[in-house]
């Protein structure tokens, strides 16, 4: 058995859209800041150094005048297949892995989208504060832009 399957958690797509498209809304900043926020949220691409090593850093204003942050490092990128980065999200997620992979479908893309926690108890209580919710209404904004 996988070390890390206990403290996985997973979401899997079909893009209406080829792979081609789909890794380009992943990578390109000005595709980023349509779809990697929940609908009616604005983000912005502070850092975007899409190599192994890079750092990448999104910002969302929040209504009470906070700021919620994503950044990490790239880990490891398979062009066209893979990105895998550490991740945080200030102030609700720390220390995880993200895990991006991409299959051709056909005219389609397959996604596959792994959160790695340090922790089976972190995971458990990032996945009842709303994980599949929170990420599933983000994958629905990206499928609208790539199937647009």
């Amino acid at each position: 058995m996988n070390t890390t399957d206990n403290r996985t958690l997973t979401l899997e797509r079909i893009f209406d859209a080829p792979i081609d498209l789909v890794w380009e809304a992943w990578t390109k900043p000005d595709h980023i800041v349509k779809w990697w926020a929940p609908e009616g949220m604005m983000v912005q691409v502070v850092a975007h150094d899409f190599r192994v090593g890079g750092k990448w850093k999104y910002t969302m204003p929040m209504p009470d005048g906070s700021e919620f942050v994503s950044e990490g490092e790239y880990t490891e990128i398979e062009e066209g297949r893979k990105i895998v980065t550490s991740a945080n999200f200030r102030p609700m997620t720390e220390g995880v892995e993200l895990q991006a992979i991409f299959e051709e479908s056909g005219d389609k893309t397959k996604f596959t989208f792994n959160v790695v926690h340090a922790t089976e108890a972190y995971c458990r209580q990032q996945e009842e504060m709303g994980f599949y919710n929170g990420w599933g209404s983000t994958f629905e904004r990206l499928n609208a832009l790539v199937s647009a």
